[in-house]
């Protein structure tokens, strides 16, 4: 048997996804296993022993093509993709996402079974069979499981598992070890996302950095892209212990970086997601978006005050406030991340 996966982004669903490709495995452990991915994102798959192939979908060179008006050459390019994919002869096509863009991709593979979950955008007239989404919403992941279960799957424990590529390991190490850390001797702060309401205030994390340090002797370290670098500094300025390696690190240094972390304290975005693959002890900050409440680990906690706009997801109703995140005070993250430790854990106001 020839199967394809399609999640090609974001970071956190594929996360969230990943325990599929070793549920199948597990179940048909002669099958090809591909999934396709998006550029950059199919780095978070490349050492999965479940998988047999990552596919590189070139949606930027497509998206390229397309803006300046060169429509011959990207109706080429999509051809030659179209055969690239056909060649492989895929007999089952698993469209994770359920959109139109991963619909279209599932039907270029000419695979005679389609199955798409939840599909939309029209999507479901490319698929033989459309799954809809279900699941313990509590669970992380837990509508990739319901499908799994769906398709008889063989589950296991049904967690999310990154795998480390030993290059990016090393390269990350020497890169801690230039600021004087070793593995199990600092905390990941994952303070970015793609959405305003998503995020804890600079002020918040500032106040969290010193704190932490003093109370658990654990150095900060800052992860992002190079579209958070002002923030990054903003956060960083706090104490000149903490390091800031935003920018500096590619995708999968940052899962190197994360899988020898003592601590993850991190919003809804898909690095915070990433300590339930290596049980790192996790605080998870959530406001605007839904909360799984149980990433499947005794050490991880995530903290929601579910506030009666919320979940709100992209259409706030707070005028910008956003106190659905900004509520959660340093103290309360603080006594949290000292639970996943299990460090003591005094009575205080969370105030």
């Amino acid at each position: 048997m020839r199967i394809l996966i399609i999640r090609s982004s974001a970071i956190g669903d594929v996360v969230f996804a990943s325990p599929f490709a070793t549920a199948l495995r597990r179940t048909h452990p002669d099958a090809h296993i591909a999934w396709l991915a998006e550029p950059g994102i199919h780095e978070l798959l490349a050492a999965d022993p479940a998988l047999d192939e990552v596919i590189v979908w070139p949606k930027g060179e497509w998206q390229k093509l397309w803006r300046e008006g060169r429509r011959i050459e990207l109706w080429r390019a999509v051809r030659a993709f179209r055969a690239k994919l056909r060649e492989r002869a895929f007999d089952v096509v698993y469209d994770l996402q359920g959109l139109a863009k991963s619909g279209f991709l599932a039907w270029l593979t000419g695979a005679q079974r389609r199955v798409g979950l939840g599909s939309k955008e029209g999507s479901a007239l490319l698929m033989d069979e459309v799954v809809e989404r279900g699941g313990d919403k509590a669970l992380i992941g837990s509508e990739y499981r319901h499908l799994a279960e769906h398709l008889g799957l063989d589950l296991g424990e049904f967690l999310p598992r990154l795998h480390v590529d030993p290059a990016a390991e090393q390269k990350v190490l020497a890169l801690l070890a230039e600021h004087g850390l070793a593995p199990g001797r600092y905390a990941v702060f994952a303070p970015f996302t793609t959405r305003p309401q998503k995020h804890w205030t600079v002020a918040a994390w500032q106040a969290l950095a010193p704190r932490l340090i003093a109370e658990t002797g654990l150095v900060p370290v800052i992860l992002g892209g190079p579209g958070d670098a002002e923030a990054a500094a903003g956060i960083a300025a706090a104490d000149p212990r903490i390091v800031n390696l935003t920018g500096r690190t590619r995708l999968p240094e940052a899962v190197a970086a994360i899988r020898h972390a003592a601590l993850l304290i991190g919003v809804d975005t898909g690095l915070t997601h990433m300590g339930a693959a290596f049980a790192t002890p996790t605080v998870a900050l959530f406001g605007s978006t839904c909360p799984y409440l149980d990433n499947g680990r005794a050490n991880a906690r995530v903290i929601w005050l579910a506030k009666p706009c919320s979940p709100c997801r992209r259409r706030p109703t707070c005028g910008g406030s956003f106190h659905c995140m900004g509520d959660i005070t340093p103290a309360h993250v603080l006594a949290t991340a000292r639970g996943v430790l299990g460090a003591p854990h005094p009575q205080e106001q969370h105030a």
